[in-house]
């Protein structure tokens, strides 16, 4: 009798998201995440086959340019 080889489970993200879990990957709702594609925050995704993509590593890219409160303000400087 041959043993056999277990294979661990891995608990892997997709690279290609669905709307509703890129929306959740960067924490907003599902019509959030649509307003922001339109206005050019998020990416746009890609048409496979008959299914609508958004590339995980361009959202990461995306999600990491977006301007955040540890940025300086000019308009908090008293003058």
């Amino acid at each position: 009798m041959t043993a056999r080889r277990e294979i661990p489970a891995l608990s892997l993200v997709p690279r290609g998201l669905s709307r509703e879990l890129a929306a959740a990957y960067v924490g907003v709702s599902p019509n959030t995440y649509s307003k922001w594609v339109e206005s050019g925050l998020m990416p746009k995704p890609k048409r496979v086959g008959g299914r609508v993509v958004w590339d995980r590593q361009a959202v990461d890219l995306a999600f990491s340019a977006l301007p955040g409160d540890d940025e300086r303000n000019p308009w908090d400087d008293p003058e």
